[in-house]
């Protein structure tokens, strides 16, 4: 999402202010790099070098092609695709993979042996890739050969993905690293989640769509039991949650003073559900909703402030006017506007300064809206 800026960028923003986006760029995608791609850090995330070798077992499960293990946690368009490029191309994958061998770092569509890219709007699609994302052959070849370890992301052309050789990516001294085993992994991943979130149910520790490091169930029991024997997660019950929560052991109980514009993917949000529960937030993203069923905008960022989300913020880069658009804001029922009006204001005054953007230009209606206006135009 580009409205207002890459998501990626919005989480660090969050919590570090005004940083040089450039560095998270020369970390994430250069021969500096400290980090890398990956799906299963709760989806698709830049993850720390360091964690590259806990993810080693999941790699090699998904190279096994053994679609019905349950470690094996590739995305849909993967496993369907790959089970009929067995049957009707044998050996392509072997041919994506030399052709990256031999001119990579490559996109998707230029991996492909043939150079052929079968476009959304040709007849009879292919019915086993995504309605959405309409993968191709060699898109389902490569991003199977990134499950598996067997390539990883060089870096971003025009932000689309581009393939080479792990072990021309990843740092030879991360891939000489010791690997833990996969019950050494699975523990440690668990751990972080813990450490991440705080406090948690186990469903959202390692849900396999909810969950920071998904697992499946009945590992995720085990793993659980074997961090609570340890002293490492500890048993909690929360007021208002059925299920049994576990609190990080190393936790800190103090006050928090946030405040922050949290991007819609978010780690603190993404589990909608445990929004709602924790913060009487109840949360979606708004832009596949129709423009006339829309409620508080469309590119719609909770503000946090202190340890409560107050307010929801629609806002939009207007690159063009050097400006920063908040078309809508709202305040959570019970949060008095006098509360929100100079943090808020402040907030998006950082926001405008750090995208390089001369002004703030707050259109919303109400109260609100003009009070927070009159307060923007006075910084």
């Amino acid at each position: 999402m580009n409205v207002l800026c890459r998501s990626h960028y919005l989480p660090l923003f969050a919590r570090l202010g005004a940083y040089q986006r450039e560095t998270l760029d020369r970390i994430s995608w250069s021969d500096d790099r400290q980090l890398f791609e990956y799906f299963w850090g709760h989806k698709a995330s830049l993850l720390p070098l360091s964690s590259y070798p806990l993810h080693r077992w999941r790699m090699r499960a998904a190279e096994r092609q053994d679609w019905k293990d349950p470690d094996v946690t590739a995305p849909w368009s993967v496993v369907v695709g790959m089970q009929r490029l067995a049957e009707e191309r044998p050996g392509f994958v072997d041919e994506v993979l030399a052709n990256v061998t031999e001119r990579g770092p490559l996109t998707a569509g230029e991996a492909d042996p043939g150079g052929v890219r079968r476009k959304s709007s040709d007849p009879d699609p292919d019915p086993s890739t995504g309605k959405m994302w309409n993968w191709q052959d060699a898109k389902i070849a490569i991003e199977y050969l990134f499950c598996a370890g067997r390539v990883a992301i060089a870096g971003r052309r025009n932000f689309e993905r581009l393939y080479d050789l792990t072990e021309r990516v990843i740092p030879a001294s991360v891939l000489r690293a010791p690997e833990p085993t996969a019950e050494e992994a699975r523990r440690e991943l668990v751990k972080q989640s813990a450490r991440a979130l705080g406090v948690a149910t186990m469903r959202e520790l390692t849900g396999s769509t909810s969950g920071h490091f998904p697992l499946p169930m009945a590992t995720a029991k085990q793993v659980i039991n074997e961090l609570v024997e340890a002293g490492e997660l500890i048993p909690v019950r929360i007021e208002g949650v059925e299920q049994q929560s576990y609190l990080s052991a190393t936790a800190e109980d103090r006050p928090v003073a946030a405040r922050a514009l949290l991007s819609p993917f978010d780690t603190l949000i993404w589990n909608r559900d445990r929004t709602h529960r924790l913060f009487d937030f109840f949360y979606r993203i708004s832009i596949y909703t129709p423009a006339a069923q829309r409620v508080h905008g469309y590119y719609v960022l909770p503000f946090l402030l202190g340890d409560r989300l107050v307010a929801r913020v629609d806002l939009k880069a207007d690159r063009r006017n050097s400006t920063l658009l908040v078309p809508t804001v709202t305040a959570e029922n019970g949060i008095p506007d006098s509360d929100l009006i100079d943090p808020l204001a402040a907030e998006l005054d950082l926001m405008a300064h750090w995208l390089n953007l001369d002004s703030v230009l707050v259109t919303a209606q109400g109260a609100l809206g003009r009070s927070l206006s009159q307060a923007v135009d006075h910084r």
